[in-house]
């Protein structure tokens, strides 16, 4: 059974979660502040973190970048009261698989989280692997190489790089690229995608030329150079 460690100083908050998981078939765990959200994951079997940012002892950010450390593919929600780009940015360059701005829906972070524990698993593209010149993505391990040397990506920014080369050559709308990446009906701000999209292109170097900008329209990933 997927296990969900619920980190959050409120305590109505954490049974309102709980009551959807377990509704959801989820195993819930719950954690009071950061340094037990951490002390958790360590000691436990934790699948997805679901997390507050504003927490006594050690706030949702550090908490986050421990977490990271001790286990780098751990899906983490951050969960906040605060809807600021900053923050937001912040939380998707420690890692951070998703963005929840209180208050918020618990059907809602349900589907959120069924759609990155859908992604964090590989698929039947296992062993099959993507080239573009010195670029490599091995689907299977969820890996990308650049000249041999592993970039690290988020969960978000990996599966958006992969929509984005499977798609190769076709103008893709903000609409498609939210509904299939994020996996749910998108109604937020849709600034979540541009800031996505900035992050994979700093991490990709010379690379990021290859993910056009459509204004108006949505992103493009570029064939490779056929001559």
């Amino acid at each position: 059974m997927t296990r969900i460690l619920i980190a959050d100083d409120e305590e109505k908050i954490r049974q309102m979660i709980c009551k959807y998981a377990v509704y959801e078939g989820f195993e819930a765990v719950e954690a009071s502040d950061g340094l037990e959200a951490v002390d958790k994951v360590a000691k436990d079997r934790i699948d997805l973190v679901v997390m507050d940012i504003m927490m006594p002892n050690l706030d949702g950010f550090s908490a986050c970048r421990q977490i990271k450390k001790i286990r780098p593919e751990i899906p983490v929600i951050l969960l906040s009261a605060l809807g600021e780009e900053y923050d937001k940015v912040h939380g998707f360059d420690l890692g951070v698989d998703d963005y929840v701005v209180k208050p918020f829906s618990g059907k809602e972070l349900m589907m959120r989280i069924h759609a990155i524990l859908k992604r964090v698993y590989p698929s039947s593209s296992a062993g099959e692997t993507y080239r573009l010149n010195d670029l490599a993505i091995d689907y299977g391990a969820r890996i990308v190489t650049i000249g041999g040397e592993r970039i690290n990506l988020s969960p978000k920014e990996y599966d958006l790089l992969v929509y984005l080369v499977k798609n190769a050559g076709i103008a893709l709308t903000r609409e498609q690229i939210l509904s299939t990446v994020w996996g749910y009906d998108f109604f937020g701000d849709d600034r979540t995608l541009d800031t996505h999209i900035k992050l994979l292109r700093r991490n990709l170097g010379d690379y990021s030329r290859y993910i056009v900008t459509l204004r108006g329209v949505g992103y493009r990933f570029e064939k490779e150079d056929q001559s």
